[in-house]
């Protein structure tokens, strides 16, 4: 009995519309920071509350961790089938207001190049470890915080991440060279 009421249908229980305003804002802008785009990033969200509203069940205790990390996977499963996005990010418009200055047209250019290509090569990380990358170095968690949220040790995380970075640096400077 104790694991039935563990867990609640979420479309039954009325919770739906509760864990949509305790948690949208916070999916939506995990999905962003991945994707880079902020329409990828609604559709990101949208995907994860309509799975709730099918019949989802989800531990209310774990509800906020378990739809921050359905985001993140939706968002890293939407740059694998896209592969190579193309994307205007918000990040460039909030500098120039934040610093007072504008970036020359080429600087702005190769900012928005260098996101693409990341996205695309961390698209092609495996699939934990393009999450534990994730939720670093975009999410900006720390290594303890992303072993407790995967179920795992901070020296899995440590490692996993190590691999990736060298994965993606390898990765990235082999598209920069072949753009040049």
């Amino acid at each position: 009995m104790a694991a039935a009421s563990a867990t609640l249908p979420i479309a039954e229980s009325g919770e739906l519309s509760r864990l949509f305003g305790e948690h949208h804002r916070r999916v939506l802008l995990a999905a962003y920071r991945i994707t880079g785009s902020m329409a990828d990033a609604e559709d990101v969200a949208q995907a994860v509350f309509l799975r709730l509203a099918n019949g989802g069940e989800v531990a209310m205790k774990n509800a906020g961790s378990y739809l921050y990390r359905s985001a993140i996977n939706g968002a890293l499963d939407l740059l694998r089938r896209r592969k190579s996005a193309a994307t205007e990010p918000l990040d460039a418009a909030a500098e120039v207001a934040s610093t007072g200055k504008e970036s020359s047209p080429e600087e702005v250019a190769s900012r928005h190049q260098l996101g693409r290509w990341l996205r695309q090569a961390i698209g092609e990380l495996p699939p934990r470890a393009a999450e534990m990358f994730s939720l670093r170095y975009l999410e900006e968690l720390g290594n303890r915080e992303i072993a407790a949220l995967m179920g795992t040790s901070q020296a899995v995380v440590a490692v996993t991440l190590y691999q990736a970075r060298s994965k993606l640096k390898k990765r990235l400077t082999g598209i920069e060279r072949g753009n040049r």
